[in-house]
């Protein structure tokens, strides 16, 4: 059976009663624009930009500046928060040690997705925030399902929910496009690691 997350979404927005607290795990400013002007309508949200995975230091820079940019110049709801961790390609490397020649897609991405979202459910604990999530279920290219089955793994590592999502759906990623044109968003070709940047 096909878990449908956004179904699961709309059942915990719908049962609100007053915006609850959530850390946003963001991969960059245009995969965020569509997440951050639906959720902010329903939540008070800290993103946090985590993305050891990026191949230097100044397109991680380039693109942490562009997310900030976007987060003062949208407007919102609710006012949204923005943490900028340093940028940590060590930790990155030490983690998909051995994964260096899998497929794009495949495990290496995986252990990428549970570095950022580990430090994404860490971050929403300390932040006393009642949710963690990712923006990256919004890109077509991303398997909403190994996403969602690491954030629920997490969920129980540190006790904190993870806010079930598949942000491409509603015409998400299709919003997310009119969003970085309206704003003039920096758009990468490449997720952001020298192994997705060789197959350009």
């Amino acid at each position: 059976m096909t878990e449908n997350y956004q179904k699961q979404l709309d059942n915990i927005i719908n049962a609100l009663s007053a915006p609850k607290k959530l850390t946003l795990h963001s991969c960059c400013a245009p995969c965020s624009s569509y997440v951050i002007e639906y959720l902010s309508n329903y939540f008070d949200i800290t993103v946090l930009f985590y993305n050891p995975n990026i191949d230097t230091k100044e397109e991680y820079n380039k693109r942490a500046k562009e997310q900030q940019r976007l987060i003062a110049e949208m407007p919102l709801k609710n006012k949204v928060k923005f943490i900028c961790l340093d940028y940590d390609a060590e930790s990155y490397n030490e983690r998909i040690k051995g994964l260096e020649k899998e497929k794009e897609g495949g495990a290496r991405c995986y252990e990428c997705f549970d570095l950022r979202l580990a430090k994404t459910a860490q971050i929403a604990k300390e932040q006393n925030s009642e949710y963690f999530a990712t923006t990256l279920t919004i890109s077509p290219l991303k398997n909403a399902k190994i996403i969602n089955t690491i954030g629920n793994n997490l969920s129980q590592i540190y006790d904190i929910a993870w806010l079930p999502n598949d942000f491409k759906k509603l015409g998400g990623y299709q919003r997310s496009i009119e969003l970085s044109k309206i704003y003039n968003l920096y758009r990468q070709n490449y997720c952001g690691c020298i192994h997705s940047k060789k197959g350009l």
